[in-house]
């Protein structure tokens, strides 16, 4: 039985330890500089949320986003940060589970995210779910 739950503050050890797993996973682990304490500030934040999905009280994957407003439409919006699922879980409707509460607590709103052009199989999941996938370009931007 898999359970769904917001993260706390409590959980920022169990939260890093995911975002970690995604960034292997995707061959970035070089960029996971957040720390566990400013990982517990941040789930303090109404406007950032982090749903747990547990199996027997282990944590097996997560959705997180940020509350937005659109300048274009003036409506608020859910900015999804991150979907994942452990390796050993994909396949076994947990992440679909995950984007059915994050669509819950959208409550409505529209939820936008970024998916990379090169990874066919999170954009086949989004396709079967119902998203609409749109073509864009991600600009990255850090002056020094």
């Amino acid at each position: 039985m898999i359970s769904i739950r917001r993260a706390t503050p409590d959980d920022a050890s169990t939260v890093h330890g995911l975002i970690y797993e995604l960034a292997e996973h995707q061959g970035q682990a070089w960029a996971i500089t957040v720390s566990v304490p400013a990982l517990q500030r941040m789930l303090t934040s109404p406007e950032i949320a982090y749903l747990i999905a547990e199996r027997d009280g282990q944590a097996i994957g997560y959705v997180s986003w940020l509350e937005r407003i659109s300048f274009w439409s003036g409506e608020d919006y859910l900015h999804l940060d991150d979907l994942y699922v452990s390796a050993a879980e994909r396949g076994r409707g947990v992440g679909e589970q995950l984007m059915r509460a994050a669509a819950e607590a959208a409550n409505g709103k529209v939820i936008r995210w970024e998916v990379a052009e090169s990874n066919a199989a999170a954009q086949r999941f989004y396709t079967r779910i119902g998203a609409a996938l749109v073509s864009k370009k991600i600009g990255r931007w850090q002056p020094k």
